[in-house]
């Protein structure tokens, strides 16, 4: 029986945390070409921004109470790919994200910001919102309240 406990709290744990890591520029289309009918909600964000720590806790709501619609909340962290191990994975275990955190592969920041999208201006929090269904694709640079982030839906 202590074994069976043991077991389930493992799995709690396991989940209580998002695992970070790393994305491909490739793979980053890929995900948002796959789901056709899903709005993806795609926070950029730095362990090192007030604004963009502000602002996390709203997209882990959004993605929570998301149940009843095709909604993902994506979180990629700017910071430097050097940092994942020993800034951004435990800032996200700290801060108990369960949203996927991802960190892109590319270290040439420009290209993965002319990537995302020319108009962006590499500043954070920054957040684009796709729906390949609805040939829907927007970039905001700004901070969102959580009654922000359900209208973008």
């Amino acid at each position: 029986m202590k074994c069976f406990y043991t077991i389930i709290i493992c799995l709690i744990c396991s989940g209580a945390r998002a695992q970070v890591k790393l994305l491909s520029l490739e793979e980053f289309d890929r995900r948002l070409a796959e789901g056709k009918d899903t709005t993806f909600v795609v926070n950029f964000w730095a362990t090192w921004c007030a604004p963009c720590v502000a602002e996390l806790p709203h997209f882990e709501k959004l993605q929570a109470e998301s149940n009843t619609s095709p909604l993902k909340v994506i979180l990629i962290s700017v910071d430097s790919k050097s940092k994942l191990k020993q800034l951004v994975d435990p800032f996200v275990k700290k801060h108990g994200i369960k949203s996927e955190v991802f960190l892109f592969e590319e270290t040439d920041q420009q290209k993965f910001i002319d990537h995302v999208d020319k108009n962006w201006s590499g500043s954070v929090p920054a957040t684009l919102v796709v729906n390949t269904a609805a040939s829907r694709r927007a970039l905001y640079e700004r901070e969102f309240s959580y009654e922000e982030l359900k209208s973008l839906k």
